[in-house]
């Protein structure tokens, strides 16, 4: 595949040296200091574009390639208030989009698990559920984006829970992601139901950014070929 990177920190940079060791080719890497020379690349000269960025720029870059022809696949966080908005573009523009909050393997069996859990212990009132994120300090959104997803996946369950909550554990009419950061963490994720007599945790530790970067290149792939909008879910079938 001839696959542009728009995005060039940590997940870029991992994701180019996946994508080199299984013999693809990266026809351009765009990031904050070259933003003008997105213009310079479409579906004639790129397979697929995998957008890492900000959430004040994933919206416009995401945009772009659906509208010049570029099959995009989407990790930025932060910008899902235009979601339904990119999801309008693609089929206006007979394009592929895949989008995930977090492109590990093993985080989307987690994702799978806890909504099974989430259907389960919602039976059970005695305990108090939440979830913890941690990530490195540079991570600029609160909560994650995989810490929403997981939410969301519990609230399909829990009808008395009024949404989510960040950093409020004092708010009990809705889910509370607390939210850390610390030096040199890649992920983490934890599930907690909690009750006066015990404590019951699902988790997700991520040991490096090498599962991220296996599953966005896998979903390159994947899209190939393909019209409308994807996921995590669609891809390993879950």
């Amino acid at each position: 595949m001839k696959i542009l990177l728009i995005g060039y920190g940590k997940m870029g940079k991992t994701i180019e040296q996946m994508a080199l060791a299984q013999g693809h080719e990266i026809v351009g890497k765009i990031d904050h200091s070259n933003t003008a020379e997105l213009k310079e690349y479409t579906g004639q000269n790129t397979d697929v574009a995998i957008e890492f960025t900000h959430p004040e720029s994933a919206f416009a870059n995401i945009s772009y390639c659906l509208t010049h022809g570029i099959p995009v696949v989407s990790g930025s966080t932060g910008w899902l208030d235009q979601f339904e908005d990119a999801k309008k573009l693609c089929a206006e523009n007979n394009g592929a989009f895949f989008y995930a909050s977090n492109y590990s393997v093993g985080v989307n069996l987690f994702f799978h698990f806890n909504e099974f859990v989430a259907s389960k212990m919602q039976e059970y009132k005695a305990y108090q559920v939440s979830i913890r994120e941690v990530h490195h300090l540079q991570k600029v959104d609160k909560p994650s984006g995989t810490g929403i997803t997981t939410a969301e996946g519990i609230l399909a369950s829990y009808k008395d829970l009024e949404g989510w909550v960040s950093d409020n554990p004092e708010e009990k009419t809705k889910l509370n992601i607390a939210s850390e950061r610390e030096p040199d963490v890649v992920g983490t994720h934890i599930v907690t139901y909690n009750s006066d007599v015990d404590t019951i945790e699902l988790g997700h530790i991520a040991h490096s950014r090498a599962g991220f970067a296996e599953g966005a290149v896998m979903a390159a792939a994947w899209i190939q070929g393909r019209q409308g909008v994807y996921g995590m879910k669609d891809m390993l079938n879950l």
